[in-house]
């Protein structure tokens, strides 16, 4: 198996997605990754790592870059260079940790989508109070969405929670302002009646403050409703942890008794810990690509390959191409 990695993308590049990537490449003798970036940088903290190459360039898409111009014009740029590595089949998946948008149109105009699927979906694996997770789908690769779209979320979805996180009959849930049949606006009305039809565990709709506590395996929205929810959420808990840090260190008695909770402490963040999940899967292209967190650590990027690996191994494109195939063949037929 081959990952070609964008080694330049992120806040913390080259540096932690380089030892991620050591970390990963040791483990699994197998796996085989190219990084894509400044060779002077990158070299020194491989550490004679043999199934790691690296292919230099100079150019970099950054954060500030307007994403589809950026992928256009910077032919020679890391993230396009990871992602041509996969169209022309020599790499089986890609991964980077810079811009989310230049990321989704190298996705897009570069490794291409799936037939049948209209649009990929932006999806990361959140936490929940059991520790199970849950998949939403999409947070932003696109703001305005058709019901067929959901409907083709809720697929993909239930197909990665069973393939890759091995959850049997994985619930699909439909974010919702209540979860009442024939809630909401004219969007989710019809990707409710579309969901139930399709051939998924589908069981309703879902409210948002139900999400943490691990209602559905899968919750399909739209990007734009997906990402306010990924935001609060990742906004809830950092005010919380700062909250409760703030409280335990005011006075001698608050710091002596988080010395005696401080183990457990460490545990409920490690549990809220995006690390642990690995990236943004951009759902519906032909080959997987994965989104990971623009902060990554070493952890989380060594997650994010774990992640890509599994997709791989499992085979999931083909299997949401032959899934998708066979519904849209079932429709015309009825």
């Amino acid at each position: 198996m081959r990952i070609a990695i964008d080694a330049m993308g992120g806040d913390h590049a080259p540096d932690e997605i380089v030892l991620g990537a050591v970390d990963a490449a040791k483990e699994n003798k197998q796996l085989n990754l190219v990084l894509f970036g400044d060779e002077n940088r990158i070299r020194p903290l491989i550490d004679e790592v043999p199934n790691i190459e690296v292919v230099h360039t100079d150019e970099v898409i950054t954060s500030d870059d307007e994403p589809v111009r950026a992928v256009k014009r910077k032919k020679n740029a890391s993230m396009v260079l990871m992602a041509n590595e996969v169209k022309e089949g020599k790499a089986d998946a890609c991964i980077s940790a810079g811009n989310t948008g230049a990321l989704m149109s190298a996705g897009l105009f570069v490794v291409g989508r799936i037939k049948g699927i209209d649009r990929p979906a932006l999806s990361p694996t959140l936490p929940t109070v059991d520790g199970k997770g849950f998949l939403l789908m999409d947070v932003g690769a696109n703001v305005e969405a058709k019901p067929q779209h959901l409907i083709q979320y809720g697929i993909m979805g239930a197909i990665y929670a069973e393939k890759v996180r091995g959850i049997e009959n994985p619930r699909i849930g439909l974010l919702n302002v209540g979860t009442e049949d024939g809630k909401g606006n004219e969007l989710t009305k019809k990707a409710f009646e579309g969901l139930k039809e399709a051939p998924i565990n589908f069981v309703g709709n879902v409210e948002a403050r139900d999400l943490l506590e691990g209602v559905a395996d899968v919750v399909v929205t739209d990007g734009f409703t997906g990402n306010v929810a990924l935001k609060t959420v990742e906004g809830t808990a950092l005010t919380m942890f700062s909250m409760i840090k703030e409280t335990f260190m005011s006075n001698f008695k608050t710091k002596l008794a988080a010395g005696m909770v401080k183990n457990d402490l460490r545990k409920l963040k490690n549990k809220l810990d995006y690390s642990e999940y690995g990236g943004a899967g951009l759902f519906g292209l032909a080959a997987p690509v994965i989104k990971a967190h623009g902060s990554s650590n070493r952890r989380a990027f060594y997650n994010a390959i774990k992640q890509a690996s599994h997709m791989v191994e499992k085979d999931v494109c083909a299997k949401i191409t032959e899934t998708v195939k066979e519904w849209n063949e079932s429709k015309e037929e009825s």
